[in-house]
């Protein structure tokens, strides 16, 4: 994991703004009705005006510009002709690759009013992905991370699937190292200032055991119960951190 320089960072400034962009628009379009094609194909276009390329079209033929994960999917859903419900939960995953750097960022949003077991979960998905990101810093191990992000969605009797995780993100949209959303503090690389990284907390209401449908790209859990999912990229700074999927 090399740290970046300023202009790479510049650089991934730019496609995080980008993807930071797609979320605004998608939050001001999720909502009973619209089908998750629709989104998609808002997210493509807001991508290419701004000079981008969508980083998962095509990612190991992945079909479409952004994952549309609905309810008890984890990750990983294709957009299609289904439309979303009152009441369902969404997490939108989009990547956008600008001048041959990447930004990635995953949320969870409401379809409607939902209930008050989903509105908790989404709570705490954003708050382990925050939790996480209070141990980056200069100088901190990166299973700090993990163990943070670990001890949010226990506290809360939720789980997160063992095989997916956060990485490091730059020229390629997966980099080293691996974030784990589990694990012992005080492990694994020491962190330094400009070193980008995607942490991304999955959260599942049930039991973390997970299985992937016949599409070969859908994760869903087992159990039946809901997921969310919240991610950021961000670079290490010496006093902390700063989000590059931001507006």
């Amino acid at each position: 994991m090399i740290p970046k320089t300023s202009s790479e960072l510049e650089m991934m400034r730019e496609a995080g703004r980008i993807v930071a962009m797609v979320h605004q628009k998608m939050s001001e379009m999720i909502k009973p009705g619209i089908t998750t094609k629709e989104l998609d194909v808002a997210a493509y276009k807001i991508i290419k005006n701004a000079g981008a390329t969508p980083s998962f079209l095509n990612y190991q033929g992945f079909p479409a510009s952004i994952c549309t994960s609905i309810n008890d999917v984890v990750i990983h859903g294709i957009p299609s002709g289904r439309t979303l419900q009152e009441g369902d939960i969404i997490s939108i995953d989009v990547g956008a690759n600008f001048h041959g750097y990447h930004g990635d960022s995953a949320w969870t949003y409401a379809v409607g009013r939902i209930s008050q077991e989903n509105q908790h979960l989404l709570e705490i998905g954003e708050k382990c992905l925050y939790e996480g990101l209070k141990h980056i810093r200069h100088g901190t191990r990166l299973t700090d991370i993990s163990h943070a992000i670990q001890l949010c969605f226990l506290d809360n009797g939720y789980s997160t699937p063992l095989d997916y995780s956060g990485h490091g993100i730059g020229k390629a949209l997966h980099e080293k190292p691996v974030v784990m959303n589990y694990g012992l503090a005080g492990r694994g690389p020491i962190l330094k200032n400009g070193m980008t990284l995607a942490v991304e907390p999955m959260i599942i209401a049930g039991k973390c055991q997970v299985k992937t449908l016949n599409d070969q790209w859908s994760v869903v859990t087992q159990d039946g119960t809901n997921s969310c999912h919240f991610e950021h990229t961000i670079v290490v700074t010496d006093d902390g951190y700063e989000i590059l999927t931001k507006l």
